[in-house]
């Protein structure tokens, strides 16, 4: 699934898919629970596709971040987020070596591993969902 049809609802647990879309309002469907709820453009959301993670050059999209961890786990399930801080620290120098870190706080390593986790479980996302995303994009551009 592409990570544009995915997002997260501030205050709210899990991810969520997009079912449907009207001016104003966007269907959402738990990934955790199933339910399905209605949000308005007043709701804080970021769409996964949108979100990047801060390194010492640039930032990098996190579907290239997801497919780094895929890639260093085999396709598995990464650590539990609630490891400690050292054990976070760990991975995401694993993952993205020149990452920020003054910039990027456990709080934002928790939630990366949390939804990479939840993403690979429900078998929502591979990187070849990345690589249709990337085309799909090549193809808009031009």
């Amino acid at each position: 699934m592409d990570l544009s049809e995915i997002l997260t609802i501030s205050g709210k647990p899990g991810l969520y898919k997009i079912v449907a879309q009207s001016p104003g309002r966007v269907i959402v469907e738990s990934i955790l629970d199933g339910k399905r709820m209605p949000i308005f453009m007043r709701h804080n959301f970021s769409i996964l596709s949108d979100i990047s993670i801060y390194t010492m050059e640039d930032d990098i999209p996190l579907g290239e971040v997801f497919k780094s961890l895929y890639e260093l786990e085999g396709g598995a399930a990464s650590i539990d987020h609630k490891a400690d801080e050292k054990e976070l620290e760990a991975k995401m120098t694993e993952v993205v070596p020149d990452y920020d870190r003054d910039e990027v706080r456990h709080a934002d390593m928790r939630k990366l591993i949390k939804w990479y986790n939840l993403l690979i479980a429900h078998k929502l996302w591979t990187p070849a969902d990345l690589e249709e995303e990337e085309e799909k994009n090549t193809d808009e551009e031009e």
